[in-house]
């Protein structure tokens, strides 16, 4: 596809068919998709693994939510059913409907990314002079009609919300949408490492959660406005999505594709963990890790930092998860160097954003002793 150059302003965005070009090139540099993962190539947590979703918000695939007021209602998967994706895409987020579930009036089903407070200050919401944003991705459901979510700032009393709408018109084929969001000139929102911006797309929300005015920030927490259809509804409906970008400006670019370890590393500020590539955490790998080296039992200095060394550090103090070689959380092993794994620990982690550390046993036990096992650090929004 040929580069077009207006004569004025460098280079323009190529189109294809109507819609975004997905090689396109732009003058744009830099950190020009807030979202991150937003082509749903990263999966730490479950390496492509279908995930049913419990009566809780869980994450699936790197940095993005499912967000369910009951459990057993959809099951999330990155590319679920195996379908073609949109040109220039290789993965997307599938969710699928477990039931014909009817939502009670405090009901929320939805999928959700939650945004960095520094990665959205120089919009600046909250104040005049706020910047436009645009809104696109590309979307896909074996049901037809008008779907909504928001955009949502969940920094404090009162929140503040922006419903829309989208339609999509045809059944199980891509279909790339573009929603253009005057910046918010109301509110308090949040530009450190806080949640500063929560992008939504609703699955089938009750009324406290629905409603509000179209295309207009106001006061209040609204998942989608009152009618959009509701996949949840329909058994075995389906809800793809992929391509996911948040941007300053009046008109969407080409979709902002970073090399795999960048965007790797930008989702584990928020997430990682020490199991091999591909696989899921928690499963029983059957071999050893070793975490570190010790001659005796007790508290490891924080300054030696010598039990796990984040990287890159994670954006605050995480919630650590130790496992053993079999997959049994909150377990690890400890033994002699060379001698195996002797005994099964429990584990007390002290985290840090820069590095984890335990504190084990009492008893001074002399020799070099040897701590075996998996881990996973959560510092999610």
């Amino acid at each position: 596809m040929p580069i077009i150059l207006d004569g004025t302003a460098g280079i323009t965005t190529p189109m294809y068919g109507g819609s975004i070009a997905a090689n396109a090139v732009t003058p744009v540099t830099g950190f020009k998709n807030r979202l991150i993962n937003g082509a749903m190539v990263i999966d730490q947590r479950n390496a492509g693994a279908s995930v049913t979703i419990g009566a809780a918000n869980a994450y699936t695939v790197d940095r993005w939510q499912i967000i369910s007021s009951a459990a057993s209602k959809v099951a999330v998967q990155q590319n679920a059913g195996s379908v073609t994706p949109p040109a220039g895409f290789t993965k997307y987020l599938g969710v699928t409907s477990q039931s014909a579930y009817s939502v009670g009036s405090g009901d929320y089903f939805g999928i959700v990314q939650s945004i960095e407070g520094y990665n959205i200050a120089d919009f600046g919401f909250g104040a005049s002079g706020a910047l436009t944003i645009t809104f696109s991705f590309w979307v896909r459901s074996s049901l037809t009609g008008t779907f909504g979510g928001s955009l949502y700032s969940n920094n404090a009393s009162p929140y503040r919300s922006y419903p829309f709408t989208y339609t999509i018109s045809a059944a199980n084929t891509w279909e790339q949408k573009t929603i253009t969001v005057v910046g918010d000139t109301g509110g308090v929102w949040n530009t450190t490492n806080g949640d500063g911006l929560q992008v939504r797309f609703g699955l089938g929300t009750g009324t406290t959660y629905s409603g509000g005015t179209l295309n207009t920030w106001q006061n209040g927490n609204y998942v989608q406005p009152t009618g959009s259809t509701s996949v949840v509804g329909t058994n075995g409906a389906t809800f793809y999505i992929t391509g996911v970008q948040l941007e300053v400006g009046s008109t969407a670019t080409s979709f902002d594709y970073r090399p795999y370890g960048t965007e790797l590393s930008l989702c584990q500020r928020y997430y990682q963990s020490n199991y091999p590539s591909g696989v899921a955490a928690g499963s029983n790998v059957g071999t050893e890790y070793e975490l570190y080296t010790a001659a005796y039992y007790g508290p490891i200095a924080k300054a030696q930092c010598n039990v796990i060394k984040f990287f890159p550090p994670l954006r605050a103090s995480p919630t650590i998860t130790f496992y053993n070689r079999s997959g049994t959380s909150g377990q690890w092993y400890w033994g002699p160097y060379g001698a195996g794994e002797s005994s099964v620990s429990t584990t007390v982690p002290n985290p840090g954003s820069n590095c984890g550390f335990v504190a084990q046993g009492n008893s001074p036990l002399a020799g070099t002793n040897i701590g075996y096992g998996y881990y996973t650090a959560s510092a999610e929004l």
